[in-house]
């Protein structure tokens, strides 16, 4: 029998994490035997949690642990002898399952949790730990079938829980990109493309400024500082799959202008791109419209549970460049707007035709 658990946050938001893979397998044919019980998510999480606060060979240990037993996964490595889940065995094994992809693989044999060796393939709708640093510790699943993509459920650092919501109000006028990163079913493949522009940006730590305008329309440079020091000469850049299937950017193509874009978001001032990723400037500096007012008011949501509307004056959302993107949403109202903070923050902004303001979404949570 494992000892028991000690970490306070896995025993506080156990019920909840089980209760979301509970009702996400009603609509598919998982057995109910490898649905996580609460018991099961506290096990894992206390484990996760003690092994990430400790070292091996003077490293932070990176684990990925999957609940699932071996002849339920496929691609896997199975020990000869399997080892109790306990942390000093996790952070012994971390450095096999460092590099992305890979995961030990979790399961239960009576009353004991064990590691039964790693695997590349993670069930549908399964429960995967990741240890990102000392007491971080992110809960995901595996988004359907046909995708190698994984969805946050929720994010614990230390006695902090949030977990995710979404079902929250205001999705009905939310930008795609966070519906693409909630798993909805009306995410686009431009949407993820999106995701993968976040994530560039965030990288190189610096901050950045993203904007996204309508394609065939200059409307946009009425709130841009002139002149514009670095323009681009637009490159198309279709989405393998979309409508234009026969002209889509090979998968490498688009791999590179995602790095190119977050290359240019480092640099000083707002890159912008079109709705249809073509890369249009760099270095562009904010300005309020000559046909606007300024922003005043906006709100701002995150998309966790018990996560309330706040209304904030626009001079309290962040630094500038929270505020050249209001500003620029305001005026350009059929365009978006994201912002990497330096400190790992991220925000979208939309415009909201059900609200009349702009509409700051806090979507770091789901990009760990």
């Amino acid at each position: 029998m494992i000892s028991e658990p000690t970490y306070l946050a896995a025993r506080l938001v156990s019920h909840r994490i089980a209760a979301h893979f509970g009702a996400a397998t009603n609509q598919s044919p998982i057995p109910q035997a490898y649905i996580p019980d609460t018991v099961t998510v506290e096990a894992l999480l206390d484990a996760a949690f003690w092994a990430s606060l400790r070292k091996e060979e003077g490293y932070e240990p990176k684990i990925s642990l999957v609940f699932a037993a071996p002849e339920f996964t496929g691609d896997n490595l199975v020990f000869h002898t399997k080892q109790r889940l306990t942390p000093h065995h996790l952070v012994k094994l971390s450095p096999a399952v460092v590099q992305p992809g890979i995961h030990l693989g979790i399961w239960l044999e009576g009353d004991d949790y064990y590691i039964w060796g790693t695997t590349h393939d993670v069930p549908p709708q399964s429960m995967v730990v990741e240890v990102v640093e000392a007491g971080l510790l992110i809960v995901k699943q595996r988004h359907g079938y046909s995708t190698g993509k994984f969805i946050n459920v929720a994010v614990l650092n230390g006695n902090q829980i949030k977990v995710i919501d979404d079902n929250h109000w205001g999705l009905a006028d939310s930008p795609g990109i966070l519906s693409s990163l909630l798993g909805l079913p009306r995410e686009k493949r431009s949407d993820n493309l999106l995701v993968q522009f976040a994530l560039a940006m965030r990288k190189h730590g610096r901050g950045a400024l993203l904007l996204i305008v309508p394609q065939a329309s200059t409307a946009w440079l009425h709130s841009i500082v002139k002149p514009v020091n670095y323009f681009m000469v637009p490159q198309e850049a279709t989405v393998p799959g979309d409508a234009s299937e026969a002209n889509a950017t090979p998968a490498g193509s688009l791999r590179k202008m995602v790095d190119a874009v977050g290359g240019y978001s480092a640099i000083d001032g707002a890159t912008v791109i079109t709705q249809d990723h073509r890369l249009l400037a760099f270095g562009a500096k904010v300005a309020r419209s000559p046909h606007a007012q300024p922003v005043e008011q906006l709100m701002v949501t995150e998309p966790i549970e018990g996560n309330t509307l706040e209304l904030l004056d626009a001079t309290k959302i962040g630094g500038t460049r929270h505020l050249a993107a209001a500003q620029f949403v305001h005026d350009q109202r059929d365009s978006l707007a994201m912002v990497a903070s330096q400190d790992g923050t991220f925000t979208v902004f939309s415009w909201s035709d059900r609200h009349r303001m702009v509409h700051a979404h806090r979507i770091d949570v789901l990009l760990m």
